[in-house]
């Protein structure tokens, strides 16, 4: 099923792949942003008036945060770890956000170039709470594409 005009995707439906390798047990993506500058460009025209355009100027890279639980997997640990360690070319991935309808057909994505992990934050374990150890963990990206 692919949604019908004037339908929204639904935001519980997501996942995170990293290299073609979906991230398992994703809780939430948030703060997407990326910026472009913009390049005010002044000048007269023929009959002498000034015209101001409004030109992209260059994109900047951009970041996302997502929450995961804590788990025994390697593989998104050891991206991390490289990451840290300064390892640039083993840290540089593809990543894409990946929305999906209610069959779980892929409908939108955002494909994130050159992605890196800048910074990671543990959950804060509490003695008899009954909730599980997350982690957030903050990419930087150098390009962003929308499908």
């Amino acid at each position: 099923m692919t949604l019908s005009n004037g339908d929204s995707i639904a935001a519980h439906n997501f996942s995170l792949q990293i290299d073609g390798v979906q991230v398992e047990y994703l809780a939430e993506v948030s703060a997407l942003s990326m910026e472009q500058d913009v390049i005010k460009h002044t000048q007269n025209s023929a009959n002498g008036k000034p015209v101001v355009r409004m030109m992209p100027g260059i994109q900047q890279g951009g970041t996302v945060t997502v929450t995961r639980g804590q788990t025994q997997s390697s593989s998104f640990s050891t991206w991390i770890n490289e990451s840290l360690a300064g390892n640039m070319a083993m840290a540089r991935k593809n990543a894409s956000i990946i929305f999906m309808d209610y069959q779980n057909n892929p409908v939108k994505r955002y494909n994130l170039r050159n992605a890196w992990c800048c910074k990671i934050e543990s959950g804060a374990p509490k003695a008899g709470e009954a909730a599980v150890l997350t982690e957030q963990v903050t990419i930087t990206f150098e390009e962003l594409v929308i499908e």
